[in-house]
């Protein structure tokens, strides 16, 4: 753990609070509390409305309270769910301490989690605002058990909480005052302490020209700083005497962990000349000054500091703003972050407001009544929208996890620069408590395992393995099976495990059909050919939003056109029926179905022969020293009369793993064919035994590696093939680049420079066009007729073809039985899906969102439902099943070829 909680003084008198405003659903509240909780309470300001709701302790000293935040905006009202972590300063066992980035460090970044799992906190939210195309440095002050990690940045109206030595919480502008002494007595200011380049308030002016920094080793870059527009002199300082002088050029390196640098320019740089040189001695000091009082604050009388943004509250009112909020979207409803603190000061409160499907986010407006309305008296803004982020430790586990669902969704926490970190410092107590873990959700046919975990008298996770448990449900939606309890049934359940006289219960829920939006396998195409097995895992999103990955055991699967069987998520083609040209499979979840997995005949398709490409290669290696050159040649012997990709590469210097890498198309690479399932590429071998790999990106942005041979042993021409089936690409899929692998293990064995080309490079896919067993036809439909002719020939249908709005809508299962496929209805979701040939398209009664190939498409109408029949958008629809339509006005004739 970096950092040394234990050194922590002893907390007296106060109390400091966590406050989570999160869009969740809260299942099962513990009324485990401490002496200073509240009862449930209601709180009212002007048009919102506050409730508390449940809490949970976390450690001794800090608890979760959930409340309901209900305001009016635009005429409606909006609720917001509000997740807080009370702290409670008296109590020596927990403290408060800033978390910085990776190892402590600044110029790294990671997630609220990953920072709390790192050093220990039993809870922890972001903190400061940063330049997200920066290196990565919070704006503010930041103090870590008295320690500066950086200073505040030169701006104006930007605000810090601090909590002094005595537990006093603290909001206030803070500038920082230090400098440099040398061994014959002259002074030189510093300006500031491990911060990165910026433009300074009011004067607009560049923060390092003929200005002195100190970069300690909390900074990890070795630039310091980046892209400043100016020419550094740098003096490196070890026990106090200055080791190392670098005129107009930084010292290679990181900063030493006994030493600082000293980072000058211009007129800072000239001081350095005059005053300074190697063996003499030179001596720092810095304070923080608060802007209102002009008190100056030694870092060592602080526990903790950290930046944020405008002032949000002042003498338990909303304040004005102290600087302009227009680039945190003030006026807008996002996830907010937010500090304050109580009148008595003995409360401070952390506050995050959560934008998803269940809140809707506040404006900088509204998170300022409800800070009022809980209490606070003074408050500030800190970083929000993607940033805003909780964690807490569940009672009885041992790390902190995410409290709710981050505005980013899908693509997870944000990696900041630092946050605030709640700990314990309580020794081992006595066992007080047990409680049920596992997940509070589960799938019919999944077995989820769950365990008792006990908790001692200090709220802290003790070791239970001695304790044995006789495990129960209420209900049949659930069984134990001596592993966990298995869905058996869509429903809630209550399971309970018992030791001796103590019980400890859960109420779980068991996922039903109704339950989901969507269900779609990662494979979208496959070959159609008996033995082929390719991977299906299958991915459903939940109509609360969140997405679930289905376990084989939860999915039944019907197959058209081919028999099959899914085993180990992995689905084997047993054989083709008769004739058929293209099958599907379709997954389905307690009568939910999903997207079908089209599967169509493959052929090998030439992706890439290098004679003509239209766009740029080039050359990147790892680590930095790795050189070498990407071109397209004249191929040489067999290949004289074709180019080739050449890599060259020279791996000799650097250490660890190296890597020499073809970029194709810059940075973003070429799209490969859809539903591929292998690649060949023809190489010209080196002998060298390093690996030779493929790189390519899916859909979700995930790298995704292929062998093509490891070692490479040969020289001459060989033909390499990469299996493609294994890795479930979410398509569309592109090829990033080739590149060549040398392993640090075993590397006096492998050839470090070498040349290897690629030649004809292709791809076995479904042939997406061609002849795929549909057939040609010529229909008219007249709105408001049951009658329709397919090829001259009349058919009747059951319901009509009508205009509404200036769309024509018609019954789909007409239009399919006349150009091939099939229509299918499900009920429960009012969602219809058109399967014709490579082509799968799903529609939802009242949604404008189809999915085409079980990717997501935003139609401009929907399907609706008269006369208890289902009608699609007939223009929409049909082109995408690749039928042309023609209208008449005259007759308002509908005319449909293929």
């Amino acid at each position: 753990m970096t950092k040394k909680i234990a050194r922590l003084a002893a907390v007296h008198g106060k109390k400091l609070v966590l406050v989570s405003l999160a869009g969740m659903i809260w299942i099962q509240p513990f009324s485990v509390l401490e002496s200073f909780t509240g009862t449930t309470s209601t709180a009212y300001a002007a048009d919102s409305q506050t409730v508390q709701l449940s809490s949970e302790m976390i450690t001794s000293g800090a608890k979760l309270v959930k409340y309901q935040y209900t305001t009016t905006r635009s005429g409606k009202s909006v609720k917001v769910l509000a997740d807080v972590v009370e702290v409670d300063l008296s109590n020596p066992y927990v403290q408060l301490d800033v978390m910085t980035g990776k190892n402590g460090q600044v110029t790294t970044r990671q997630s609220v989690e990953g920072m709390a799992q790192e050093t220990g906190a039993v809870a922890g939210i972001n903190g400061d605002f940063f330049a997200t195309s920066g290196q990565g440095v919070a704006m503010g002050a930041a103090v870590s058990q008295g320690v500066l990690v950086t200073s505040p940045a030169q701006l104006t109206g930007m605000f810090a909480f601090a909590v002094k030595s005595d537990n006093t919480p603290m909001i206030d502008q803070f500038s920082f005052n230090g400098s440099v002494i040398t061994e014959d007595g002259s002074v030189f200011p510093l300006t500031g302490m491990n911060q990165e380049s910026y433009r300074t308030e009011p004067d607009n002016g560049y923060s390092h020209v003929n200005n002195m920094f100190i970069y300690t080793s909390d900074w990890k870059s070795e630039e310091r700083p980046k892209a400043s527009g100016t020419t550094p002199t740098e003096v490196l300082v070890q026990g106090g005497v200055i080791q190392q002088i670098s005129y107009k050029s930084a010292i290679p390196g990181t900063v030493p962990a006994d030493g600082y640098i000293l980072r000058a320019h211009g007129l800072a740089a000239d001081f350095i000349a005059s005053h300074m040189q190697i063996g003499q001695r030179v001596d720092t000091n810095y304070r923080l000054v608060s802007r209102s009082s002009g008190i100056e604050y030694n870092p060592s009388d602080l526990k903790m500091v950290i930046g944020g943004h405008t002032l949000l509250v002042d003498q338990g009112a909303a304040s004005s703003f102290t600087r302009s909020t227009n680039s945190i979207s003030g006026s807008s409803a996002v996830a907010r972050t937010a500090v304050g603190y109580s009148k008595d000061g003995t409360k401070v409160y952390l506050i995050t407001a959560e934008k998803n499907s269940a809140s809707s986010g506040l404006t900088l407006a509204e998170l300022q009544k409800f800070m009022t309305s809980i209490g606070v008296w003074k408050g500030m803004n800190l970083d929000g929208g993607g940033s805003t982020t909780l964690v807490t430790r569940p009672l009885a586990e041992n790390t902190a996890q995410l409290t709710f669902t981050t505005s980013n969704g899908s693509a997870g926490q944000r990696a900041v620069v630092n946050g605030l970190g709640v700990y314990s410092t309580a020794p081992v107590g006595t066992l007080q408590g047990l409680k049920v873990s596992g997940s509070k959700t589960l799938l019919i046919g999944q077995t989820v395992p769950y365990t008792l975990k006990g908790y001692d008298n200090y709220y802290n996770p003790i070791d239970t393995s001695g304790i044995q448990a006789t495990w129960s449900a209420s209900n049949s939606n659930v069984s134990w099976t001596g592993d966990g309890f298995k869905g058996v049934k869509a429903g809630t359940a209550k399971i309970t495990a018992a030791s001796g006289s103590a019980t400890s219960s859960m109420d779980v829920t068991v996922l039903g059909g109704t339950d989901l939006d969507t269900l779609t396998p990662v494979t979208t195409y496959a070959p159609l050919e008996a033995g082929t097995s390719v991977s299906v895992p299958v991915t459903a999103k939940l109509k609360s939003g969140s997405t679930v990955n289905i376990p084989d055991e939860s999915l039944k699967w019907t197959f058209s056109g081919m028999k099959a069987a899914v085993q180990n998520g992995v689905l084997t083609i047993q054989s083709i029926n008769n004739g058929a040209k293209v099958a599907y499979a379709t997954p389905s979840y307690d009568g939910f179905s999903g997207t079908p997995i089209v599967f169509s005949v493959s052929a090998e398709q030439v992706w890439e022969t290098f004679e003509n490409i239209s766009y740029p290669v080039s050359f990147t290696g790892l680590p930095a020293e790795a050189t070498g050159k990407v071109s397209v040649v004249q191929g040489t012997g067999e290949r004289e009369k074709s180019k080739v990709l050449q890599l060259d590469y020279d791996l000799t210097l650097g250490t660890g793993n190296k890597f020499a890498y073809a970029q194709l198309n810059g940075t973003t690479g070429r799209t490969i064919p859809e539903g591929a399932t292998s690649m060949s590429v023809d190489v010209l071998g080196d002998a060298s035994l390093n690996w030779l790999r493929a790189e390519f990106e899916d859909a979700d942005g995930k790298a995704v590696y292929a062998d093509l041979i490891r070692p490479l042993d040969f020289t001459g021409w060989r033909t390499l093939t990469a299996d493609l089936t294994a890795s479930a690409l979410k398509h569309p899929v592109k090829l990033k680049r080739l590149y060549v692998v040398n392993l640090e293990d075993g590397q006096d064995e492998r050839a470090l420079t070498g040349s290897i080309s690629f030649d004809n490079i292709r791809f076995t896919a479904p042939v997406t066009g061609g002849d795929t067993g549909l057939p040609s036809a010529t229909a008219v439909m007249v709105a408001g007729s049951k009658t329709m002719t397919v090829d001259g020939k009349k058919v009747t249908m059951d319901a009509v073809p009508l205009i509404k709005d200036g769309v024509t809508y018609v019954p789909i299962r007409y239009v399919v039985d006349a150009f091939g496929g099939q229509a299918t209805w499900t009920a429960a979701s009012k969602k219809i899906t058109v399967t014709r040939g490579l082509t799968v398209l799903e529609l939802t009664v009242g949604k404008k969102e189809f999915l085409l190939n079980g990717a997501a498409k935003q139609g401009t109408v929907t399907p609706l439902i008269t006369n208890g029949r289902t009608l699609v958008p007939l223009r929409m629809v049909s082109e995408q099943l690749g039928i042309t339509v023609n209208w008449e006005q005259k007759t308002k004739s509908i005319t449909l070829q293929s």
